[in-house]
Order: structure tokens, then C-alpha cells, then sequence
């Protein structure tokens, strides 16, 4: 008998293991290592909605909680795992310069969004209206995360790389059988895999492929991310990740040629420099309609839970939302509802 199975592991998976190790409880891992989305994530964290100047979902209270669990991980690992970044916004035209200071002068926002305009020093980026810059922002190596910490529980003997059988699963009063293994809980954290899900399928995700490409250049010399319509996010060594796109209606898990074209002609819009494109990287992010996770438990059986749907913004989201769901199984708390997945008990 372990306390848990948690079944997937990207970023709402190692959040939510990494809480049950914080509480010392006892639990297994299946992962497949089929969904990619948090493995080829950008992964900055930023608490600003850079499109339109305003703040994110819960940006603050998020913010403070994911840069406590990051550290404690990155401590837990032994290795180097957050890294601080600035962002700067690429101002298309002074109407944006304006609409800028008028975000900062909200008192939510102003805490996060400088009031100086900073005028663009790289020759090798074309910048007529100055960038605005983020405050409170960073990095994370997301995938070095995933891979350090899969190694961590299987030194533990608690992962089993594999997919997981709905059909072996026995649901009973208290607990669960899979395989001969009892759980007091499980916890699905699949990502976009969720469609497959008999217990969850109704949930309405949406799923939304995005992809970036890995370039090379030796005259760029970028120390910020840069967000124009596209992010310029620097990897050391000259190498820059560049994207990404947002495509709800494909589904297939491979890149493609338009997205490698529509990456480089935002790209090429103001970079002035040579580059060279070696790599391009895909995942279907875990999107959904409500732009709010799905949180919660099965409404017939009490031990299935759900944390899932993060979208773009899992590495903020993740650790808020196993609180939240950590204090519910464990305490009987109550989910909030734009959270808790009984929003959609109509659609059973």
C-alpha cells in the first residue's frame, strides 16, 4: 500500500510529487514520457500578460509560492536550475509606449513593470520605440527539472516507465488496485493525454501545439528575453530558443515546415543579424476553454483526482494548484470554483 499514484509527469505531476515528498508520503510514478509540452517549454516565469500590459491570473500570490518550491527543489537535486531574466517588451509604436504607463500606473501592476523606457543598445535588433522591462521574472530549466527529478524517484524505485492500463485499474472503498499495487489515491496529471482518460475524458480540453525552433547566432549576443510578437529567450553559447506558436487545430505530434517559416518571418522582422535555425521542438500544451485548470476529484469515485490543464503559464500555475488540491484530498478543503472541475458536472 503507497498513499499515492500519480500517473504523468511534467510540470503538474513533479508539483504535485513534490508536495507528497515534503509531507512524507508514500507513492508511485508511471510515466511514458509521451507528452512533451513542459519538456520544450519556454520556461519563463513572468506574472505579466505582455499582449495587452496586464497582469496574470493570480500573478503575485503564484509568483512568491513557485520561486519557494523551485528553490527547494533545486536545492533537493543538486543543480542548477533557476536563473534570473530579465524580459523586455519590444514597443511596436508609441501608442504601446502609452498604453505601458498606463499599466503601470495600476497599483497591481506597477510593482512588476518599469516606469523607464530603455533605449535598445544591440545593433543586431531593430527597436525605434525603446522596450519596457519586466520586473520579477526569470527562468527555469524546465527540462533539466524533469530529467534530474525522474532520476531522483527512480533511485527512489518509485517510478515505473510505463503506460498506464485504465482497464487494470480497480476502484474500491478507500483505495485502488492497479497490478497488485493499493493506493489510498491517484492522481492523474497526464497533460494533453487526458483525452484518452475514461474517468476525465469529458473534461473540455482543448490542447494547443506549439512549437519552437533552436537558432545559432554568434552576432547577437542577447543577455534578456525579448518579446516582440515572438519571444527571444537566450540558452548560452549563442544558441537562442525563438517562439513559440499557438495552434488549436493541429494535433499531430511532429513539427512542421509553416511553423519553422511563421517562427523566422516574426524573427526577421527585427533581427538584423545573421542566424542559423539547428533545431525545432514541438508539444501540445494542456489547454483550456476557461483559461483555468481542471482541479479536483471524480465525482463517483472519491480516490481519482485530476491537476491538469496549465497551459502556458504551468510553471506559475503548477505549485498553486497542488496546494490547492493537496489541502482538498488530504484535508477535505473545499477547491475554489473556477478551479474545481465539478464547473463542467453538466458535461458527464
Amino acid at each position: 500500500m503507497v498513499d499515492y499514484i500519480v500517473v504523468g509527469f511534467g510540470l503538474a505531476g513533479l508539483s504535485f510529487v513534490d508536495k507528497l515528498e515534503s509531507n512524507d508520503k508514500s507513492y508511485l510514478v508511471y510515466e511514458n514520457s509521451s507528452e512533451q509540452s513542459s519538456r520544450v517549454a519556454g520556461g519563463l516565469y513572468n506574472p505579466v500578460i505582455l499582449k495587452r500590459f496586464t497582469l496574470a491570473w493570480l500573478a503575485s500570490e503564484q509568483l512568491e509560492l513557485a520561486i519557494s518550491v523551485y528553490q527547494n527543489i533545486e536545492d533537493k537535486l543538486k543543480g542548477s536550475l533557476i536563473s534570473k531574466l530579465p524580459i523586455l517588451r519590444r514597443f511596436n509604436d508609441v501608442k504601446e509606449q502609452n498604453l505601458w504607463f498606463e499599466a503601470y500606473d495600476k497599483p497591481l501592476l506597477n510593482k512588476f513593470l518599469s516606469s523607464n523606457l530603455i533605449k535598445n543598445e544591440n545593433e543586431a535588433l531593430d527597436i525605434p520605440f525603446c522596450f519596457g522591462k519586466v520586473k520579477h521574472t526569470g527562468k527555469i530549466d524546465v527540462k533539466k527539472m524533469l530529467s534530474l527529478y525522474l532520476s531522483y524517484i527512480e533511485d527512489k524505485k518509485c517510478l515505473i516507465k510505463e503506460s498506464f492500463e485504465y482497464d487494470k485499474l480497480v476502484v474500491k472503498e478507500g483505495l485502488v488496485e492497479y497490478k497488485g499495487i493499493k493506493a489510498r489515491n491517484l492522481v492523474f496529471s497526464e497533460g494533453y493525454g487526458v483525452r484518452n482518460n475514461p474517468f476525465f475524458n469529458y473534461l473540455p480540453l482543448q490542447g494547443n501545439k506549439g512549437e519552437y525552433i533552436i537558432i545559432k547566432s554568434e552576432q547577437l549576443k542577447l543577455s534578456e528575453a525579448v518579446k516582440s510578437s515572438i519571444f527571444i529567450i537566450p540558452l548560452g553559447d549563442d544558441l537562442y530558443k525563438v517562439g513559440a506558436t499557438y495552434n488549436n487545430q493541429d494535433k499531430t505530434s511532429g513539427i512542421t515546415k509553416s511553423a519553422r517559416e511563421n517562427l523566422q518571418n516574426k524573427l526577421e522582422r527585427f533581427l538584423k543579424v545573421e542566424y542559423e535555425v539547428i533545431d525545432q521542438v514541438t508539444g501540445i500544451r494542456p489547454t483550456t476553454r476557461d483559461r483555468r485548470p481542471f482541479v479536483g476529484t471524480h465525482s463517483q469515485y472519491k480516490n481519482l483526482h485530476i491537476i491538469n490543464g496549465l497551459g502556458s503559464r504551468g510553471i506559475l500555475i503548477g505549485p498553486y494548484v497542488t496546494e490547492k488540491l493537496y489541502a482538498h484530498i488530504e484535508n477535505g478543503e473545499d477547491l475554489d470554483e473556477e478551479i474545481d472541475i465539478k464547473r463542467y458536472s453538466k458535461l458527464r
